[in-house]
């Protein structure tokens, strides 16, 4: 954890908030356990963002999603192997004591195919939403950053 420091480069004072970054194994350890993230990418009427619910498999976040919708065209590239840049976001925060953390995913959103889903276990991802949410889409990262606020 690097912790972020206070004005002039001062830590801050006991009882105050810190701010501190955490490193990759932390953040994947915090969003290991699934749950509710929000994806985020440009669409062609600009930035969307869209809550998801999620697992983590082999290091790689996976969610699934509608045929059709907002995910499945506006992140095709049309082009083989090549794959829109997404950000993913989770997060927890104490609304009572101040205090949480942030984990931002950032990498390509890979589609994965009927063929992909035969050849492996199938991915076990719960859904809130109704409808058929048949669409498992991969975001493999190429980056992963996070920060926790917490009294000192």
């Amino acid at each position: 954890m690097t912790e972020y420091a206070g004005p002039a480069g001062e830590p801050a004072p006991p009882g105050m908030p810190a701010l501190q970054g955490l490193d990759k194994d932390e953040c994947l350890r915090l969003i290991s356990p699934g749950g509710i993230g929000r994806v985020a990418f440009n669409n062609p009427s600009g930035p969307l963002i869209l809550p998801v619910n999620y697992t983590i498999e082999q290091g790689a976040v996976l969610f699934r999603t509608a045929f059709g919708g907002p995910m499945d065209a506006d992140l095709r590239t049309g082009v083989a192997g090549a794959e829109f840049m997404v950000a993913f976001e989770v997060d927890h925060i104490d609304e009572n004591t101040r205090e949480g953390w942030s984990v931002l995913v950032r990498g390509g959103a890979h589609h994965i195919t009927d063929r992909e889903r035969a050849t492996t276990a199938e991915p076990r991802v719960d859904t809130w939403a109704g409808g058929e949410r048949e669409l498992y889409i991969r975001i493999a990262p190429v980056d992963i950053t996070g920060r926790r606020i917490q009294r000192s």
